[in-house]
């Protein structure tokens, strides 16, 4: 019987590793370097579990969170920016290494069920867990499970369109997935730091203190963006009406964005009276890690 669940956050730099009591408490807590290939990044996860299972006298259940998804047809990784992950069988390999079951599931999948279950959007019955970083996804969570859906893509919140589009956001930008006009090109982090300073930006930190001091340019930039959360918000909504939405990654470190986009999306909610939520995460850079770990819930553990 396990007494407590192993996560572990598989990063494109940094495989970072926790276990979890099963009242949720953190025992033990690891990150190493990411070896970059497939072989060596097996053999590293399993030598950490391992070692967590030697300092905790006994074997935990092992969940893993990717950069990517698994195909429902093939079991194979698809969409994973750590592109040599790309068409291998993680699941089939690390079971087999490993001698145990495991269970992998997409980081933005695991950030939702971490704040779903005892995080941000604890004790609500749907929760709408998004991050938004360097790009941009998102999970969604019913009574603490995963909404996977049939083809393992559930949530890619950053891939729809942009809703109400303004003419001036025409020609639509393209995205790498093949589209145009796909939200992430609007709301990650880089998107809001080149429509701030330009092409090449990555970074929007300090946005709002150089908004504040007077900066026309960060102030019409966030502006924009504000209206365009607000847009993409109001989407989710109408579509899933979820009890809360949950952010995270660096934009969610955006002061202004719980008072102005819950202010905003009135205009786009179908309903008159939005009282929806929209809250900061609670366990910020370790809800990866314990989202993998919580892949294993109560029902699974024997």
């Amino acid at each position: 019987m396990a007494t407590y669940r192993i996560g572990i956050d598989f990063g494109g730099t940094k495989i970072e590793i926790a276990a979890l009591a099963m009242d949720g408490s953190e025992r033990v807590r690891r990150r190493i370097a990411n070896p970059g290939n497939y072989p060596a990044a097996i053999g590293a996860m399993c030598d950490l579990i391992h070692g967590v299972d030697k300092e905790l006298g006994g074997t935990g259940t092992v969940g893993i969170g990717i950069p990517g998804s698994i195909s429902p047809d093939t079991g194979v990784i698809k969409n994973a920016n750590a592109t040599w992950l790309n068409n291998q069988p993680l699941i089939r390999d690390m079971t087999a290494a490993l001698g145990r079951d495991v269970r992998i599931e997409n980081d933005a999948n695991c950030f939702a069920l971490s704040e779903a279950i005892d995080g941000a959007g604890a004790g609500h019955h749907s929760v709408f867990g998004v991050i938004i970083g360097t790009g941009m996804g998102a999970g969604i969570v019913i009574d603490r499970k995963l909404l996977i859906g049939r083809n393992h893509i559930a949530g890619e919140w950053g891939h729809v369109p942009l809703p109400w589009p303004r003419l001036e956001e025409f020609p639509m930008p393209k995205c790498f997935c093949g589209n145009e006009g796909c939200m992430e090109r609007f709301l990650s982090g880089s998107a809001l730091a080149q429509d701030w300073k330009g092409p090449g930006h990555r970074s929007a930190a300090h946005i709002e203190q150089e908004a504040e001091a007077g900066d026309l340019t960060a102030i019409g930039a966030l502006d924009r963006y504000m209206d365009r959360m607000a847009r993409a918000c109001a989407m989710a909504i109408n579509f899933m009406d979820p009890d809360v939405i949950v952010l995270g990654g660096g934009v969610s470190n955006l002061e202004s964005i719980y008072e102005r986009v819950p202010r905003l999306m009135r205009r786009y909610v179908i309903t008159p009276n939005c009282t929806t939520p929209i809250v900061r995460n609670r366990h910020g850079d370790s809800s990866g890690v314990r989202g993998a770990a919580w892949l294993w819930d109560d029902h699974h553990v024997d």
